[in-house]
């Protein structure tokens, strides 16, 4: 299978703290990957570093074949790159259906003034993309929250629209920092059926950070563990769950 994502060696520092250390992976297309380890494992930098938002001072990361190391984070959401974060980020005071148009800007080709008069292309666009706003708010099932205001809703109906946000790049790739933290039992169910969904019926392939090792070990193809910034262990599931090392790092005897 062709590896999609792919990080060599990378290496990031804050001052003399040392978040990631020499680190390397592949992600295959259409798989479903999981980083897992202990708090401040460097599991978020590794996201961080992957999407632009960090740089890291040694090392590359390469998108479908092409190095994106240096290449700001708007760019490589244009290639197809998508996430979501730990803390919810969407617009509070906005709609739901306004925030997943603001998640599809980067495909806007109309300019500002065409926009601004909206004429012609811009006008076309806007539909095209309202349609396809719609489809992902039936395919989260969100349609009866759409009008309402996002900081109005619930913590895992908000959870839900970032993730629909995200969906709303059209990526190629999806990188889910801790999705189902903080949600009930219900919410977590319903986010594992999303999760899978995006990954087999529209092809996205994933890459997932998550506590709950239940959910990691049922739902991943393959999973790497880091441990203070190193990569101690990758491999299937029931591979990483027998490693001594990882047991020792961090599954202990709850698994």
């Amino acid at each position: 299978m062709t590896a999609v994502l792919r990080v060599e060696d990378v290496f990031l520092r804050f001052g003399g703290i040392h978040a990631l250390s020499g680190v390397s992976l592949e992600v295959r297309a259409g798989e479903v990957f999981s980083i897992i380890g202990p708090n401040g494992a460097g599991k978020t930098s590794l996201l961080n570093s992957i999407s632009g938002f960090y740089r890291p001072q040694e090392g590359r990361v390469c998108f479908e074949g092409k190095e994106i190391t240096h290449l700001a984070e708007h760019k490589r959401a244009e290639l197809g790159i998508a996430r979501t974060f730990q803390n919810i980020e969407l617009f509070k005071h906005m709609t739901v259906l306004d925030n997943l148009m603001l998640g599809a800007h980067v495909h806007l080709k109309s300019g500002i003034l065409s926009g601004s008069l909206y004429w012609g292309f811009a006008e076309k666009e806007e539909i095209r993309f309202r349609e396809e706003m719609e489809e992902i708010i039936d395919f989260l099932e969100i349609e009866h929250i759409r009008y309402q205001e996002v900081g109005h809703l619930s913590y895992g109906l908000q959870k839900r629209v970032e993730l629909g946000r995200a969906l709303a790049l059209d990526p190629r790739i999806i990188l889910l920092d801790e999705p189902m933290a903080g949600m009930t039992v219900e919410e977590k169910e319903d986010m594992v059926r999303f999760i899978l969904d995006v990954n087999d019926e529209r092809g996205v392939t994933v890459v997932l950070i998550e506590h709950d090792m239940g959910v990691v070990m049922d739902v991943s193809d393959r999973i790497a563990v880091l441990d203070f910034g190193k990569k101690i262990a990758e491999g299937k599931p029931e591979e990483v769950k027998a490693d001594a090392g990882v047991i020792q790092a961090y599954l202990g005897e709850d698994v």
